[in-house]
């Protein structure tokens, strides 16, 4: 349709696109909907609501009644080492999306590690307003969550259990089967966190190690010692590296101007080489 409209001599001229029938005041009622189809949606909305609520719950009672003695192992390496209580960490892991990860892990031939991070992760209030920006105000608050360790970034503490064989964990063999170990990487300074791991807990534990299984000689054995020798390299070559990317070495800086001036004749470039 096509309107003309005149303003102090002065032609304006609008057009609209074609809305359809939706425009006529006969179809309102089919495009806007009637206060009792809103009021029929907003019940329906907190149906969906009481009703998924439900279903969470029966899951986690459903997860509840599987924890076992394998479960509580690792529930109580987690609360010794993150300061939370036992039945905060088993709550936790209950509500997790990633909670199939610990059966997994539990298989034969299953998992080899099982990750926990925990660290600050940025909540969005629900009645949050847009800043001028379009971004909005964020809660940052401390998670213990399960990870595999490839879709989150790391700035925090990681929490990790390693398998030591392929054979099925059970109750009875979990804590043979099963090493528990912590870094800490708070601020994602993930190179340190590794370098205190290796350097303060790993080697002294492996120097200290009294049986290595086929080798006899133990800490003797000309291997082992080569071994041992390999990791200490390895960390050393590690804070070389962090000292690099923190700018503790810095290189001296010369004012190559000095000696550029003087340069005169053949005699002046061997003198100053």
């Amino acid at each position: 349709t096509e309107s003309k409209y005149h303003r102090h001599g002065e032609t304006l001229q609008t057009r609209s696109t074609e809305l359809g029938s939706a425009v006529t005041g006969s179809s309102l009622t089919t495009v806007l909907p009637a206060s009792s189809t809103v009021r029929k949606s907003i019940v329906l909305s907190s149906e969906s609501r009481k009703e998924l609520a439900k279903q969470t719950k029966v899951t986690k009672e459903e997860r509840r009644s599987q924890i076992d003695g394998r479960h509580r192992y690792l529930i109580s390496r987690l609360a010794d080492g993150i300061d939370l209580s036992e039945q905060q960490v088993e709550e936790i892991i209950i509500s997790d999306d990633k909670f199939q990860l610990i059966e997994q892990f539990f298989a034969p031939s299953g998992l080899k590690k099982l990750l926990f991070f925990y660290q600050d992760v940025s909540q969005q209030k629900s009645n949050a307003s847009l800043r001028p920006d379009g971004s909005t105000n964020n809660l940052s608050q401390k998670k213990l969550f399960i990870t595999m360790g490839s879709t989150e970034d790391f700035t925090g503490t990681c929490a990790f259990f390693l398998r030591t064989s392929d054979e099925v964990v059970t109750a009875s063999n979990v804590s043979q089967e099963v090493n528990f170990g912590m870094f800490d990487c708070t601020d994602g300074n993930i190179l340190q966190g590794l370098e205190f791991f290796l350097s303060q807990i790993m080697i002294p534990t492996l120097k200290s190690q009294q049986n290595w299984g086929a080798v006899k000689e133990g800490l003797k054995n000309s291997q082992i010692q080569e071994f041992l020798y390999a990791v200490d390299k390895f960390v050393s070559t590690l804070s070389s590296s962090r000292q690099n990317i923190e700018d503790k070495i810095q290189l001296t800086k010369v004012d190559i101007d000095i000696y550029v001036r003087s340069l005169q004749n053949p005699s002046d470039y061997i003198t100053a080489g």
